[in-house]
């Protein structure tokens, strides 16, 4: 059996230069295409604890069809309990490799959980810099311990903590959107899964790299959930990319980075627009991050909410099974 070779152990053996399959092409390398000099991205930043709903509600609205993106304060999940997430994760990054292999993702498997390097079809043979974890963190009934490390020991009360926390910040996201389509507040939920919405962490881990200016976190793309509730580490990273320029986003501590994702932009039928973003790598530090991913249940259908379709408003995306929706994306089939 082929063994994957893994970022983080690549960069240990890089000092000057990075291998050829990491260099990505012109049009792409951060070096030439990301705007230069003091210019950051400063995405729309939502105070959640606001008593005027109609503000909240018209705020996520506004950033959610202009910009796809926007940071979250005051969300209710403590700062004790990001920080412990953070810390077991990059405890476990830390870990011997063997150790880290033994939640390798398996060969063959059909599902996106474990350990690993490769994500999806490789552009032109071209690699990120980062290595992951996946494992999904709610409902019960989805969770495979399997994929959970049992080192460091307090790994898995972390990520059940942070989970329980996350309920609160997804329902009021899900209330804003729906009411900002003239829906009521739980229609947009209850269409991607209602209670059996599917909590996916990923960890990324982007080893310091010593030519940021050729290679990336992860290439250019939008995410196939509904949403993704996002936490980095400090190291800047995240680019957006606003009037075909990319621009580094600028980061709140404590906030939150939202994403609307593909299956909102559908259900939204193009009113809510999908984010278009990439991460970039630091030569001197690892920058990490904690995206979770809102999905659907694999067999669940999404297509633009019915009530939004009609005679002068077509339906602009086909409704297929959620499971359907990400073999075409990671085998980039067109949909």
């Amino acid at each position: 059996m082929e063994v994957e070779i893994r970022v983080q152990d690549i960069a240990n053996l890089s000092k000057e230069t990075i291998p050829e399959d990491f260099i990505w092409t012109t049009n792409e390398q951060p070096g030439l295409t990301t705007v230069q000099g003091i210019t950051v991205l400063e995405v729309p930043v939502i105070d959640l604890s606001d008593p005027d709903e109609e503000k909240v509600v018209q705020a996520v609205v506004d950033a959610s069809r202009n910009w796809g993106m926007f940071q979250v304060v005051n969300h209710g999940i403590p700062y004790d309990t990001i920080r412990k997430l953070q810390e077991v994760g990059k405890v476990f990054f830390e870990l011997p490799q063997e150790e880290k292999e033994v939640y390798a993702k398996p060969a063959g498997s059909q599902s996106i959980e474990g350990y690993g390097t490769k994500l999806q079809r490789e552009v032109e043979g071209k690699k990120g810099w980062v290595d992951h974890l996946f494992h999904k963190i709610w409902p019960p009934s989805e969770i495979n311990y399997q994929f959970w490390p049992k080192n460091p020991p307090s790994y898995r009360e972390a990520n059940e903590e942070y989970a329980k926390h996350m309920h609160g910040v997804a329902d009021k996201l899900f209330r804003c959107l729906s009411l900002g389509l003239g829906l009521e507040g739980h229609e947009m939920k209850e269409a991607v899964g209602g209670e059996n919405l599917v909590y996916l962490l990923k960890i990324n881990y982007y080893p310091p790299c010593p030519r940021p200016d050729l290679a990336l976190g992860v290439p250019v793309h939008t995410d196939m959930s509904s949403l993704t509730l996002l936490v980095p580490n400090d190291v800047q990273g995240l680019q957006a990319c606003r009037d075909d320029h990319w621009y580094d986003v600028k980061y709140i501590p404590n906030a939150l980075i939202i994403h609307i994702g593909d299956q909102v932009e559908i259900m939204s039928n193009g009113k809510y627009k999908s984010v278009v973003h990439r991460s970039i790598v630091n030569k001197e530090r690892t920058r990490m991050s904690w995206p979770v991913f809102l999905e659907p249940p694999s067999d669940l259908e999404v297509g633009p909410h019915p009530k939004l379709i009609n005679e002068a408003n077509p339906p602009k995306f086909k409704t297929k099974k959620y499971s359907q929706y990400c073999y075409c994306k990671f085998n980039k089939i067109p949909q």
